[in-house]
């Protein structure tokens, strides 16, 4: 039987450059469209310009394409009227770099992903925050902190990924996407956030 938790429900997914990510990405855009959701892809400069040795920009896009009905935001001219039209019942940011959280938590927006998700914010509606970050438990776990206390921000479970020799980093996990979305949108955070090493 299929589900449909998210139809009728537009989306935006937000993708910012933890690119050893990007991977467990796509799943779970599939899932999301699967299930109902209309997409709006949403990438940061780096994600949208930058190859690496993780993916070719050209295949990531293609891929994005074949799993969305919406064009690529890729600027922030383009992802501001997010705001003022109402666009969107939701923004899931995935993943979410320390860089992002950073900018996020004070204020700043330079990039089209932070863009999306203050014009989003403004009609205080959820945004759903999957972290992937190296500072996790160092530079950046005092902006984490403070959008843990922030109004329709909400996290997926995250953990440490490799608490041996990368200490400090923690990541979303992936699979519970779709299980925090649907908290989001009825103003919950999802329980237990914090598990774990993987």
């Amino acid at each position: 039987m299929q589900r449909t938790r998210f139809k009728g429900i537009k989306i935006g997914v937000v993708m910012t450059g933890s690119h050893c990510t990007i991977g467990d990405v796509i799943p779970q855009l599939k899932k999301l469209k699967e299930e109902g959701a209309e997409i709006y892809p949403i990438l940061s400069y780096t994600v949208n310009d930058v190859d690496n040795r993780f993916y070719r920009v050209n295949d990531l896009k293609k891929q994005i394409r074949e799993l969305s009905d919406n064009p690529i935001i890729n600027s922030i001219v383009a992802a501001e009227p997010i705001g003022p039209q109402k666009l969107l019942d939701l923004v899931v940011v995935l993943p979410a770099t320390g860089n992002t959280i950073a900018k996020l938590a004070n204020g700043i927006v330079d990039t089209p992903a932070l863009m999306a998700i203050k014009a989003h914010l403004r009609n205080q509606r959820p945004v759903v925050i999957a972290i992937s970050t190296n500072d996790a438990l160092s530079i950046n776990a005092k902006n984490i902190g403070l959008l843990l206390n922030m109004k329709n921000i909400f996290f997926v479970p995250f953990g440490q990924d490799n608490p041996l020799e990368k200490a400090n980093s923690m990541v979303a996990d992936m699979e519970q996407v779709l299980d925090t979305a649907i908290c989001a949108l009825q103003g919950k955070q999802i329980q237990p956030l914090i598990r774990g090493p993987y």
